[in-house]
């Protein structure tokens, strides 16, 4: 399973560098890691204009991203026609890397787009009592809030529900940037 790091969880120093790990960065600029990087684009849920959604994805490229992070994507069947076209251009810019984080499980439509999918994104009480229905094998998931002492159990419940990429962690999206600067939201990976 590939894990990936939202903005809120940073990986630990230790962890070694590989093409199963991707960083989500909040914004351009330096990279703080060198395993492969996705750049955060928030669709605000589908309100955000096509026109600053395309100067995010222009941000992204000039800084090398090796691809986008759709966060807050419309999961609804109204949402599919700006997806696709921010999916298209995104392509043309040599973004090919595209992860859809609606965070619930999509309209089918989305699934003709070729790109990943994250069908959960919540804390780990709510992933536990999940039931998957709409999550295909393969889909992503990202479950925060995990109690340290059940973090290699909730990445193998990850696992069994057929994740095929996401993270675990004990930290949450309210983490401040303080405290991540201090070395907490690390997660077991």
């Amino acid at each position: 399973m590939k894990t990936l790091f939202p903005p809120y969880a940073h990986p630990s120093p230790g962890l070694p560098l590989d093409a199963d790990t991707w960083i989500v960065r909040d914004v351009p600029g330096e990279r703080r890691s060198l395993h492969q990087s996705l750049g955060r684009i928030d669709l605000d849920w589908g309100s955000r204009s096509l026109a600053d959604v395309l100067a995010d994805v222009d941000a992204w490229r000039a800084d090398g991203a090796e691809g986008l992070f759709l966060d807050r994507a419309p999961a609804g069947s109204g949402g599919v026609g700006p997806v696709a076209l921010t999916v298209r251009l995104a392509a043309r810019r040599g973004l090919h890397r595209i992860v859809l984080n609606p965070g619930v499980p999509t309209h089918p439509l989305y699934r003709d787009l070729g790109v990943r999918i994250c069908t959960f994104e919540g804390p780990w009480s709510a992933y536990q009592n999940w039931d998957g229905d709409g999550s295909r094998p393969g889909d992503g998931h990202l479950v925060h809030g995990v109690p340290t002492a059940l973090l290699t159990a909730a990445r193998r419940l990850m696992g069994r529900r057929g994740a095929g990429f996401g993270l675990a962690t004990d930290a949450g999206p309210n983490v401040s940037a303080e405290s991540l600067a201090g070395g907490a939201g690390n997660a077991d990976s």
